[in-house]
């Protein structure tokens, strides 16, 4: 059996969709941010997949800078969930409200 272009599709859009799940499901900020991680994960992937298909190098750039973006955003979302911590001792969703007027 050959693994094509399909088969990397489905397992993308399995990512995302475990993803999506998560991130409409979970109400700990921590497990939100991971389910981020797996829908951009499912992006990247389907990204090189078609990369690979077409045979030129631009999705595999354009994966670099998602994952440059990523790193960014994973660093900033983990100081705020620190200071939200720190100040309300939970990562719960529901019982934050400080930053509501």
């Amino acid at each position: 059996m050959i693994i094509g272009l399909g088969h990397y599709l489905v397992v993308s859009a399995i990512l995302f969709c475990i993803g999506l799940f998560g991130l409409l499901i979970r109400k700990n900020i921590l497990m939100m941010m991971l389910s981020i991680e797996l829908i951009l994960n499912a992006a990247n992937l389907s990204f090189v997949s078609f990369s690979a298909f077409n045979g030129n190098l631009s999705g595999q750039v354009v994966v670099f800078f998602t994952m440059i973006v990523a790193a960014a955003e994973v660093t900033v979302g983990l100081a705020v969930v620190v200071m939200l911590y720190r100040k309300n001792n939970t990562t719960n969703v529901d019982k934050l409200d400080s930053l509501k007027w």
